[in-house]
């Protein structure tokens, strides 16, 4: 007790100071963008809100800070929508609502704003030379009572805009005349009641209202019978939608939904593309073919080796013609892999490539089966392993389906770490994983909810 005490004192000690890290984020916020539709002109959107990174931790991004709904869907809450770390959009939050337990935002999709470019070329002012006298002072001197310059040299004509000074009339003391009156100048006149001017119309004045017989009592006036046209009115039932520019709603998840990263952070930070180059481009489709034999494995897809030909007759004779040899039969092929995805990223500057791939097979929902890999090529351009996933329809309750969305920077640190969403029966959650040494290890699971039962695909 006596250390919390403490505590509290320490922190208000005048001497102590505290540095603040410029480069540390207030909060940034990740999410993920669901539509039906065209991409950036959906018939129904949704954005689900998955971590937000505080400086420190990731936290829970549909719980934080609540109130009641979290701020990852507070209205006027900007995203902006990424594939493949290249900005593709901006979707912005108008309102917040509950699907099935869980928070979503609802909004607007918008394009990126464009740079105009310039429309004339900035030219110099062009400057007229007119001589050395042109733009010389030039100093008059003052005129005598005798006519005569100090000098010599002639009078200069008279400044219109210059003011001129007049001598009051004081009656002839002191010899002078009544200068002409000014028009412009403001003259004072004592009121008189009894005069029936006509009144001033720039005077301001207060409108009161009608008078009856009981005396103070305030003016009274229907609504309807309002003159003002610029009076409110109340209205009963649904909100006019012209206030409001938001998508419908997207509910459930149907077959033909799309997905794509978004993030909302306090500071504009730079594009950070997680494609990989490769060097050699033969070297992307041996991976690939490698992964994929390595999934067909996985999921019980592998073909049968090829039958060998059947031998010759024992009781053949020798001087009998031979007979044309068979030809074998061709090998199977091997049986294809069901939605199958391939990614390759660079998930920090200078590092090689990270390969993703997800695939299932064939069937009702009940008998598939999912396999999720996640490798790397190691120093004999082999295939890597770094973290595989199987599992089939009727496992989904306690080990679901991972599909991937896309790499994304969530802690801000310029690495990137790839956002799975796992798929169980009635409900789905959302991963962040992150690979380094040769290790692939899940920093982040929250979010998602229930969405009713997954469609198959």
């Amino acid at each position: 007790m006596a250390l919390m005490a403490a505590l509290p004192a320490m922190a208000q000690y005048p001497g102590t100071l505290t540095k603040t890290d410029k480069n540390k984020p207030e909060l940034r916020s990740i999410a993920v963008l669901e539509w039906t539709g065209e991409a950036g002109k959906p018939k129904a959107s949704r954005l689900v809100p998955v971590a937000v990174f505080d400086g420190s931790e990731l936290e829970d991004g549909s719980i934080y800070l609540a109130r009641p709904e979290p701020l990852a869907v507070d209205a006027d809450v900007e995203y902006e929508l990424m594939r493949d770390g290249r900005p593709i959009g901006l979707y912005d939050i108008k309102n917040a609502g509950q699907e099935q337990g869980s928070w979503v935002g609802y909004g607007a999709w918008k394009p990126m704003p464009s740079v105009k470019p310039a429309t004339h070329e900035w030219t110099p002012p062009k400057i007229e030379d007119n001589g050395d006298e042109g733009d010389r002072p030039i100093l008059h001197r003052k005129q005598h009572g005798d006519g005569k310059e100090q000098g010599g040299g002639k009078e200069p004509p008279p400044d219109p805009d210059r003011p001129t000074l007049h001598r009051t009339d004081d009656g002839g003391k002191n010899g002078g005349s009544a200068p002409a009156q000014d028009p412009d100048r403001p003259t004072l006149h004592e009121s008189n009641p009894t005069s029936a001017g006509a009144p001033d119309p720039d005077r301001p004045t207060l409108k009161r209202g009608k008078n009856n017989a009981q005396g103070d009592v305030p003016y009274e006036e229907s609504v309807a019978g309002a003159t003002d046209p610029n009076r409110p009115h109340l209205i009963r039932g649904k909100a006019n939608a012209d206030t409001m520019d938001v998508s419908p709603s997207l509910m459930g998840l149907p077959a033909e939904m799309e997905q794509v990263v978004a993030v909302s952070d306090a500071r504009n930070r730079p594009p950070h593309p997680w494609n990989y180059s490769w060097a050699n481009p033969g070297d992307e489709a041996r991976m690939k073919s490698d992964l994929e034999e390595i999934a067909r494995k996985a999921l019980g897809l592998t073909a049968p080796p090829a039958p060998k030909p059947a031998p010759a007759p024992k009781n053949q004779r020798r001087g009998h013609a031979r007979t044309a040899k068979a030809t074998p039969p061709p090998p199977p092929q091997p049986k294809p892999l069901e939605d199958e995805q391939f990614r390759v990223f660079e998930l920090a500057y200078g590092e090689g490539a990270t390969m993703v791939l997800t695939a299932h097979t064939a069937g009702p929902l009940a008998d598939e089966k999912f396999v999720t890999l996640i490798a790397q090529p190691d120093l004999y351009g082999n295939v890597l392993v770094l973290f595989k996933h199987v599992t089939n329809g009727s496992q989904l309750d306690y080990s679901p389906r991972m599909k991937l969305i896309d790499a994304v920077d969530a802690m801000a640190d310029n690495r990137g770490e790839l956002l799975f969403e796992l798929r169980e029966k009635t409900q789905r959650q959302f991963a962040l994983y992150r690979v380094a040494r040769g290790e692939a290890e899940r920093i982040f699971l929250g979010g998602g909810g229930a969405y009713g039962a997954v469609n198959s695909e």
